[in-house]
């Protein structure tokens, strides 16, 4: 259902956001997952030490660039997320003799204190199990010697934390142990399928998550919407903030407080109570495509947190489990490449079944 205090532009083709009053919701404690971080560290895992004792450590370019909140969270394992941002905003950690902040990069030959902390024992990652071992490597589309882009199958988060034991990044690693670095270069949900980009170079990793800020990799999916999608929407354009219910459930909203996002809708196949779309994605919000396609009336199928429900039953019915959400191609421009690499991944085999009996049904 389209909120009251939003349009819907047929003459324009363009959905915008021009009213809403901020979501009045408690404030609450923050909730905090455990990071994927992987690094390159060649100095001794703290968890491994009885009595903590403060660290110098000297930054070399392998490990230049990155965000120096992630470097702590890889290199002191076991230590909670709250207790490493507690001891930069304190300016226990320092960065040759400053205080910094989290979000600053760490730059080649700086010197890094890091005081006395105790670690609990590190629990090790549990193994992938034969099944999806072999899943995984039967899913790489390309591989580089910077990079990888790997098919996702829906049911596996991308990385382990609030609830989920081992995510994709990490199952990667450990089918991977020669991979001496690899790192997620963005995310896709946990139920989305598709194109993923990982980064086996630092310096990759910074070269491919800076065009995606500039927005120069091109991300093309593949969507399933309750209805038939109207003719003369081919863009929502409307700005996304994240919320936390006071249940502790976080929720994406539109909201004119919130950060730009722009998605491009092109109608490819019509069912009449469905149509099947082609989604690009000109920023890259959480739940964006979800959080629009609602926003334009025609909610994913499947979609438990922003759907219809009457759909949703409908298409489960014809066998739908999970949400019909499928990221197709990726065009981006690799490290070691003159041209634009385009990648694709072929629609997952439950997805064309069930657009196959939706066909056989008209």
């Amino acid at each position: 259902m389209v909120p009251e205090d939003f349009e819907g532009a047929t003459a324009t083709a363009r959905i915008r956001l021009f009213v809403q009053k901020p979501a009045m919701i408690p404030e609450l404690p923050r909730r905090h997952a455990t990071s994927s971080v992987n690094s390159d560290v060649a100095a001794t895992d703290l968890s491994e030490v009885s009595a903590p004792a403060v660290s110098t450590v000297r930054i070399d370019e392998a490990e230049a660039g990155q965000r120096i909140d992630n470097y702590l969270l890889a290199r002191l394992k076991g230590v909670p997320k709250s207790r490493i941002y507690r001891l930069l905003r304190k300016g226990e950690v320092r960065v040759n003799k400053g205080r910094v902040k989290p979000e600053y990069r760490l730059a080649g030959g700086d010197l890094l204190r890091i005081p006395p902390v105790r670690v609990s024992d590190r629990v090790p990652d549990p193994a992938p199990g034969m099944g999806l071992r072999q899943h995984l490597a039967g899913s790489v589309l390309i591989e580089l010697d910077s990079m990888l882009v790997i098919n996702k199958p829906a049911g596996l988060a991308v990385h382990g934390g609030s609830g989920v034991n081992l995510g994709l990044i990490e199952a990667l690693r450990q089918c991977r142990p020669d991979d001496r670095f690899l790192e997620l270069v963005h995310r896709l949900d946990k139920e989305t399928s598709g194109c993923l980009m990982l980064a086996r170079k630092r310096s990759a990793l910074r070269h491919l998550q800076q065009q995606l800020r500039e927005g120069r990799v091109q991300k093309i999916y593949q969507a399933l919407v309750a209805g038939d999608w109207p003719r003369g929407v081919t863009t929502v354009d409307a700005p996304l903030r994240k919320d936390t219910m006071q249940s502790g459930e976080r929720i994406v909203r539109p909201n004119r407080q919130g950060k730009r996002a722009v998605t491009h809708f092109r109608v490819l196949q019509r069912f009449g109570y469905a149509t099947l779309v082609e989604v690009e994605l000109e920023t890259g919000r959480t739940h964006q495509i979800r959080v629009h396609s609602q926003l334009a009336g025609h909610p994913l199928a499947g979609d438990e947190k922003y759907g219809d429900s009457v759909f949703n039953r409908k298409v489960q019915d014809l066998g739908l489990k999970r949400l019909f959400l499928h990221a197709k191609r990726l065009s981006f421009l690799a490290p070691e490449a003159a041209d634009v690499l385009e990648v694709e991944a072929p629609l997952a085999e439950d997805l064309q079944n069930l657009l196959k009996r939706m066909v056989d049904m008209r």
